[in-house]
């Protein structure tokens, strides 16, 4: 039975009057982080509790961009975002659902989770199209395309068809976004995935490759550390690759725990991932990152972190495996839920983002000083992370010491004019950030 630590109450009184960025202490940033000892007792449960924006609130970006609401009325949960070539976007509304509590204990997490905006008792299961037909960055056009859906996530367009990442296979559906119509009757499984998971490991992403020739599917692992046996995590905690039917699939990278947002350096073609790593090991364990990922590549989980740093729970299992581990490329903080990432394109962005990384950190509950709660953002130079990770879109905890939360932040796309938009899916909001 988990339970709330002495340490959370400790930590909560000493450590929570300043802002979610500066209560991120130096361990687990960088190319090369510096990484705590391993904690097996550590069990700390620091759920927030979302209240909801105020009238007129609004996250805070740099000096030189404007925030606005592109949508806030009529989402339900909205994940994840997808740029079609009309300049229409989609969204993805979906979310965890709640599980029967079998004790009182985990009738009191329940609780907390619900009060965090972490699960609920449904889920909309439905695709919507958004459009800014005036230009003016607010989208007055609203349209459901798909509804009856399993928890959808990821999605994409090619050669007419919408591709749908639902947490138990990916589907395609006959689509015309000029005319903004879909065939819902009959839609194409070309993958079954493993369903559910551990905390929120039901998301699907997808995306094609620069070339559009190959499919790329991210899978969470179905646990923690691999407690409920390594049978269950088959085809899990990787990134998996099929053609555009569904055809020779096959496992691309694996050992990433929970990897979510995945894009293409605009520089060098490389794909990255953004990965949401393992609990219960630490305050300060294990960081969140972004990583290149090599093809055929293995990045640790559950047998080590953060390249060959074995985990004592699962490394004497495969020392094999913790040997042949990829360090991944850059720390992003521990327990952030860093989710979503996207590489900045284009003369929109002033020079200096262009190229670099903004990455959606959900924001923590394993952790006693809350963690995350913004959009961070990573500056790249030919190809690589060239400075520390910087605040970009923040205000999401305003107040940490209360455990407030106005909402969270997810996804990050640009739109067709170049701004970015932001998923804030406690919130039902998603943010237009565009510089000027």
């Amino acid at each position: 039975m988990v339970q709330t630590s002495r340490r959370l109450l400790l930590g909560s009184a000493l450590g929570l009057a300043v802002s979610p960025a500066l209560a991120q202490n130096r361990m687990g940033y960088g190319a090369s982080p510096t990484l705590a000892s391993p904690d097996l007792e550590h069990q700390v449960q620091n759920f927030s509790r979302q209240v909801g924006w105020p009238a007129g609130a609004m996250p805070t970006a740099p000096a030189g961009f404007t925030v606005t609401p592109f949508a806030a009325h009529g989402l339900d949960s909205p994940r994840w975002l997808y740029l079609l070539p009309t300049g229409d976007v989609l969204v993805s509304e979906a979310r965890t659902t709640a599980k029967p509590p079998e004790t009182e204990e985990d009738k009191k997490k329940l609780e907390l989770q619900r009060q965090s905006g972490t699960v609920a008792g449904g889920s909309a299961n439905r695709i919507t199209l958004l459009r800014d037909a005036d230009g003016d960055g607010i989208a007055e056009h609203r349209q459901v395309l798909l509804q009856g859906l399993d928890q959808p996530f990821g999605m994409a367009w090619r050669d007419g068809w919408l591709y749908v990442g639902n947490t138990d296979g990916v589907l395609r559906f006959p689509f015309d976004p000029e005319r903004r119509r879909i065939d819902a009757s009959a839609p194409q499984r070309l993958m079954d995935l493993p369903a559910g998971g551990y905390n929120n490991h039901w998301t699907r992403n997808l995306a094609f490759g620069p070339d559009g020739r190959k499919l790329f599917v991210t899978v969470g692992s179905a646990s923690n550390v691999g407690e409920y046996g390594m049978e269950v995590e088959a085809r899990r905690a990787a990134i998996l690759e099929a053609d555009p039917d569904g055809a020779n699939q096959r496992i691309f990278a694996y050992g990433l725990r929970n990897p979510n947002g995945i894009d293409w350096h605009p520089e060098t073609g490389a794909l990255w991932t953004a990965v949401n790593e393992r609990d219960n090991i630490g305050d300060d364990l294990v960081p969140d990152y972004i990583t290149s990922v090599r093809d055929g590549g293995f990045y640790g989980w559950p047998y080590s972190y953060w390249g060959n740093h074995p985990d004592p729970r699962m490394a004497r299992e495969r020392p094999d495996l913790v040997r042949a581990a990829l360090t991944p490329d850059y720390a992003v903080g521990n327990h952030t839920a860093s989710l979503g990432l996207v590489f900045g394109r284009g003369t929109a962005l002033p020079e200096r983002y262009r190229g670099g990384a903004f990455i959606g950190q959900r924001g923590s509950w394993n952790r006693a000083e809350f963690s995350g709660y913004r959009v961070a953002f990573v500056p790249f130079r030919q190809g690589r992370p060239s400075g520390p990770i910087e605040d970009f879109l923040t205000g999401f905890m305003p107040d940490p010491s209360s455990g407030e939360t106005y909402g969270r932040p997810v996804c990050v796309i640009q739109d067709a004019a170049g701004a970015l938009l932001v998923t804030d899916d406690t919130g039902n909001r998603i943010w237009r950030v565009a510089a000027g």
